[in-house]
């Protein structure tokens, strides 16, 4: 077996990685050219080809140069440099590829659509590797660049970035030992959000066949009149014209100085109804033709998941607790009524459904402590319970067989379409919710309460 370094020759160029214990790394692949000057609010354009072997052995630029927060959960490092469209692919090592190729799970970083990182330790793939899973990690533009209503742009630029990193899968990976015919997207937060959407939008259609949406999260309500109306108030507030012309050279600390500005509280929102209310106004909405219908509404009762592809989906049971009072108001209405309505929408339609609601209560000590709390769910699924910054959050000791189990159920869903047999579909028969806490459990209908007094 060698230890040489890894070389790869995709349909751009050559790239070379680093040969790891469980497989081998290939990071910041770009995807598509860097978005500045003309090309900072375009769609995504492929980038050029090069003939000399790429040094993938570093994260590259990320889209995130301000962190959500000071302290964040999860590691989210950011890195300058305007090349921020990149992905990273980590594979099982060559020799242990069977004919046909790998499954693959595409994973699409949270951040509230504003921030972020897919250079996250958190989202190494070597345990997904370790068990014949190839997975890949994308960035994107987020904010204003993202996802602004500009008169003079196409809309929804960070999910034409998400589409064109899966385009580059299906043309790319069979390269690195993965099958393009079995992809799965996946996503946590805002990127749970993207999985939704994607499932959404017509064009990303052919581009996977299944999808795990963990905490997700969109904008309600997410019509193209409150896409517009975000912009008008982007406008009021900030005195520029929303339009590529006039943000074109504005610096990336100027805005987020924007950004603020636009998601600041204020009585002038009275004059701007139709603007949502919440957190999330740089984000994905149905502008009416790359995303036809308001996710939610596409998924439970339009033409999205017509074709079958199965859903895994979920929650925390305490999200944003945290935040004081209004926090488990904050949790209902983000998260758990949502995601439960996408839930119920696609049983009522007989498609492939896994729901799910994590329980485990973390020992780590200070506000978190006693709490199911957003994002605490991520290093059991990705079996990553001694990696960076989890013993801050978890607590000393979290149970490694409840990460076994969720590691489980993931693989068994991307290798099988089928997260076990321990594990029925969610149906209006039997409504079986897998309940993951320290002794994992199916529990039929365990959110009967909740569904009954939110949807009838």
């Amino acid at each position: 077996m060698s230890d040489q370094a890894p070389l790869v020759t995709t349909i751009l160029g050559p790239v070379r990685g680093e040969r790891l214990t469980t497989g081998d790394r290939f990071l910041n692949i770009p995807y598509a050219q860097p978005p500045v000057g003309d090309l900072r609010f375009a769609a995504p354009v492929p980038p050029e080809p090069w003939t000399e072997p790429l040094d993938a052995t570093a994260y590259g630029p990320t889209a995130q140069r301000r962190p959500f927060a000071d302290v964040t959960t999860i590691p989210e490092p950011t890195i300058e440099g305007e090349g921020i469209l990149n992905l990273n692919v980590f594979t099982p090592r060559a020799e242990s590829v069977s004919d046909g190729g790998l499954p693959v799970l595409v994973w699409i970083h949270g951040g509230g659509y504003v921030a972020g990182s897919a250079a996250s330790p958190w989202y190494d793939g070597t345990t997904f590797n370790r068990d014949g899973v190839l997975l890949v990690s994308l960035g994107y533009r987020l904010g204003i660049e993202g996802f602004l209503h500009l008169d003079d742009a196409p809309d929804n630029r960070g999910v034409r970035d998400w589409i064109a990193a899966l385009e580059w899968v299906r043309d790319n990976i069979a390269a690195f030992g993965g099958d393009p015919a079995k992809v799965t997207i996946a996503g946590q937060s805002a990127g749970g959000g993207a999985v939704q959407t994607l499932l959404a939008t017509p064009a990303a259609q052919h581009l996977f066949r299944a999808a795990i949406s963990v905490s997700g999260a969109v904008m309600e309500p997410q019509g193209k009149t409150a896409g517009h109306a975000i912009a008008d108030l982007f406008t009021a507030r900030t005195g520029v014209p929303a339009t590529a012309a006039a943000l074109r050279d504005v610096a990336h600390d100027r805005l987020y100085d924007f950004q603020d500005a636009l998601n600041a509280p204020g009585e002038d929102r009275a004059s701007h109804p139709d603007v949502p209310e919440g957190m999330l106004l740089l984000a994905p909405f149905a502008d009416g033709e790359l995303i036809p219908l308001p996710v939610t509404g596409a998924l439970t009762e339009g033409s999205a998941g017509t074709d079958g592809k199965p859903l895994m989906l979920g929650f925390t049971r305490d999200e944003f607790h945290a935040m004081g009072e209004i926090g488990p108001m904050l949790t209902d209405v983000i998260f758990r009524r949502p995601n439960l309505t996408i839930a119920e929408g696609r049983a009522a339609r007989e498609l492939p459904t896994w729901f799910y609601e994590f329980r485990w209560e973390s020992a780590a000590e200070g506000p978190f402590a006693g709490q199911s709390f957003h994002c605490l769910d991520l290093p059991f699924s990705f079996d990553i319970l001694d990696g960076e910054n989890v013993t801050d959050v978890a607590g000393p000791n979290p149970p490694q067989p409840l990460a076994d189990a969720m590691h489980a159920a993931w693989l068994g869903f991307v290798r099988d379409l089928d997260p076990g047999a321990d594990w029925p579909r969610y149906t209006r028969e039997q409504r079986a919710t897998r309940v993951w806490d320290t002794e994992p459990t199916t529990v039929d209908d365990a959110l009967k309460t909740e569904r009954e007094s939110w949807l009838g």
